[in-house]
Parts: structure tokens; C-alpha cells; sequence
């Protein structure tokens, strides 16, 4: 019997769900794609979808699990919901700011945010970041904080600058 996880986030695209599966998968490592269902005619009046269509994907990005479910044009992401990648270092940050800005249209937003071309907002963060963000010395914090504002893609190296007062 297959397991679940407890809590799964479910993405609502149009028909989108598979490409998407697979345009994430290739982009984290330790993921893939763990299965499939398909529209029948159960349902058509409520659903419009053809038999044998891809209704929903599960995948797992880094061992965490998501669902993707062709729904239909009705609901449209926004940033209200967004994903944040917790990179180490910044070759990370790089690594997922470009990959997930592939095959556009994209838009690169303030603060590390970007959203990708199926529409899904992203938080590409340095852990580091985070750790100035609590330091006990809020001043140290505050400079960092007002460096980030000025960023799309954030940088670590004018992150620690502005942290220690180099800016």
C-alpha cells in the first residue's frame, strides 16, 4: 500500500500539470515523478476534460510532495502562494534562479522572488540571509535588509557586505 505524506501542496494548472512535473524534476535533485491518473467519462459534464487525459501528477521535489491537477483555466496562481528555495551558498542561488527562469515568460520580482512560466511564484533565498535576518545586532540586520530590497536575484557577497557595514 502506497504512503502519503500528511500534508501535500496541490497545484491547480489548466493542462499544464505534467510539463510542469517534469520541468521541476529536472531542476531538483532527488525527485521524480510518481505517478499518474487520467480523465475518464466519469464525471465529464463537471470536468470537460477527454478521456484519457492527464488529471492529476504526483512528483516529489527533494523527497517533498506535490500534486499537479489539470483543472482547467479557472484558477491562476499568484504570489499570495510561493515556494521558497532554501539555497546554501550561491552557486545554489544561481543554479535556481536560472533554472526556474528557463522558457519564459518569466518575471523576476524584488527580493529573490521570480515567478516561472507556468506561473508559479518562487522564493530563491541564501540561507545565509536568514541568519543575518537573526542576528541579535539589528542594525548588522537592517543594512542587510535594505541590500535585498535593491535585488531581483538576491547575492550573498553584497548581502555580507551590507551586514558588516561595507556597503
Amino acid at each position: 500500500m502506497q504512503r502519503f505524506q500528511k500534508l501535500t501542496p496541490c497545484l491547480w494548472f489548466d493542462d499544464q500539470a505534467e510539463a510542469a512535473a517534469k520541468f521541476y524534476c529536472s531542476i531538483f535533485d532527488h525527485s521524480k515523478i510518481t505517478g499518474l491518473t487520467h480523465y475518464s467519462k466519469v464525471g465529464q459534464e463537471f470536468h470537460g476534460k477527454p478521456e484519457g487525459a492527464v488529471m492529476t501528477v504526483s512528483f516529489e521535489l527533494d523527497g517533498q510532495t506535490f500534486t499537479g491537477l489539470n483543472g482547467g483555466p479557472m484558477f491562476k496562481f499568484s504570489e499570495a502562494i510561493s515556494f521558497q528555495v532554501n539555497c546554501q551558498n550561491q552557486e545554489e542561488v544561481d543554479h535556481f534562479w536560472g533554472n526556474l527562469s528557463e522558457g519564459g515568460p518569466v518575471e523576476a520580482q524584488q527580493c529573490g522572488w521570480l515567478k516561472d512560466k507556468f506561473g508559479v511564484s518562487w522564493q530563491i533565498v541564501p540561507v545565509a540571509f536568514m541568519h543575518m535576518m537573526l542576528d541579535a545586532d539589528t542594525s548588522k540586520s537592517q543594512r542587510a535588509m535594505q541590500a535585498m530590497f535593491k535585488m531581483k536575484k538576491l547575492d550573498i557577497a553584497e548581502l555580507e557586505r551590507a551586514f558588516a557595514g561595507q556597503s
